[in-house]
């Protein structure tokens, strides 16, 4: 055994020069450099010798003896990771599990989620198969980076058209009281009835009993959920979250610069002209506020109730004000056979809503959309949920309506 190795794992088992233990081996005399440590380690039971008696300290070792000098000094409780690292595979076959190891691996975990969608609609039908996987890495105890990439198949024509991108990409950890949140996220703020897109940016949040929360960002171009366009324009949202007895109440504040859609009005009060449903008009400095609350009002039922107001008439026709009313029934959760069912009621006009969460029509290239959502929630085994929804809406201008299903399966692992 090497001079450097017998040190540093008598070092790690604590053992210094003025140990005392007997030396069981004859042919490591008295005054020897090794004496003390060799001595040591033989009494912990860490190195054992051969059958004649002897060290051998001279003879080259195999990497299944060095690994179980490493597995003895391990369950000592010496700090040898970088040992146990270099004879991982043999400490694995020697059935010695590395915990600290095990643990650096889990520094990093990938997961995914596959979901199957049919959907039948007025407008159109479409099938299709979205694939996502997710990278969740800590950076330390309170950093954490998150990524994910998404795969989605087109199979409504015989294209077979497909589309990877890297949809998310964010730090999340905390900062002096704060929690930090910063990259390009999916930002779901609330109920996701005003605004439910991807942001590149930074949102930061303070508090435990009532929270508060503030972000800067702009859209992600290039992305699915696509609210703004260019690099110069923002988003920028206030809000607070708090639970008061059995309330869940929250209020926002959302001003968008430069965010697009279809045919809405301009600065001047004119319709922007649509050309086919392509032309883009700019909403400027939209500003929105909403407030709203959910309770449970009896058993596996709960209510909810979203008010929200724009500040200006984009589209002069409709109502600077909505609403968005829904129910809860129980709830799929992971026992399989478990189940949920829920309804919403919305009067979304454009002058109220950035980028809705709602699957349906919502026409915003005619004042916004109001009807109903129908769902049911079912998991079919283990890691696997059945998802049905049926909506019926209508434009909030003209006489343009949808009615729409939507089956998803997904998968989990």
């Amino acid at each position: 055994m090497k001079k450097s190795l017998v040190l540093a794992m008598a070092m790690a088992l604590g053992v210094t020069a003025s140990a005392y233990a007997a030396n069981p081996f004859s042919d490591v005399p008295a005054g020897h450099w090794a004496y003390d440590s060799v001595a040591k380690l033989a009494a912990a039971g860490v190195v054992d010798g051969y059958a004649d008696g002897a060290f051998d300290g001279d003879k080259l070792m195999t990497r299944y003896e060095m690994a179980q000098i490493v597995a003895k000094a391990m369950a000592k409780g010496a700090n040898v990771d970088k040992l146990a690292a270099e004879f991982a595979d043999e400490l694995d076959t020697l059935g010695v599990r590395v915990a600290k190891l095990e643990k650096g691996a889990d520094a990093v975990k990938i997961n995914g989620q596959v979901r199957w969608r049919y959907h039948d609609s007025d407008n159109g039908d479409d099938h299709q198969m979205r694939n996502r996987l997710w990278v969740n890495g800590a950076v330390n105890d309170d950093w954490t980076y998150t990524a994910m990439l998404e795969n989605t198949q087109d199979f409504s024509n015989d294209d077979a058209e497909e589309t990877t991108k890297l949809r998310r990409a964010y730090f999340n950890g905390k900062l002096g009281g704060m929690d930090v949140l910063a990259g390009r996220w999916d930002e779901c703020t609330s109920t996701a009835n005003i605004l439910d897109a991807y942001i590149d940016g930074v949102k930061l949040t303070y508090g435990d009993k009532v929270k508060v929360y503030g972000l800067v960002g702009k859209g992600a171009s290039g992305t699915a959920n696509e609210l703004t366009e260019e690099a110069a324009d923002r988003i920028y949202v206030l809000g607070a979250e708090t639970t008061v007895g059995v309330v869940d109440a929250y209020v926002n504040y959302f001003k968008a610069s430069g965010a697009t859609s279809n045919g809405l009005w301009d600065d001047d009060g004119e319709k922007v002209l649509q050309n086919g449903g392509t032309t883009e008009a700019t909403y400027d400095n939209k500003e929105i506020y909403n407030i709203g609350l959910a309770f449970d009002v009896a058993k596996n039922v709960r209510l909810g109730y979203e008010y929200m107001w724009g500040d200006e008439e984009y589209d002069k026709n409709v109502s600077k004000d909505g609403w968005v009313a829904r129910i809860d029934y129980k709830g799929a959760g992971e026992e399989v056979g478990s189940w949920g069912a829920y309804a919403q009621w919305f009067d979304q006009p454009v002058n109220c809503v950035l980028h809705t969460t709602t699957d349906a029509s919502t026409f915003l290239a005619d004042g916004g959309y109001e009807g109903w959502n129908l769902g049911v929630q079912y998991t079919l085994a283990k890691n696997i949920l059945l998802d049905v929804n049926y909506f019926d809406t209508e434009a909030k201008t003209g006489n343009k309506e949808d009615q729409s299903l939507f089956v998803d399966v997904y998968f989990a692992f």
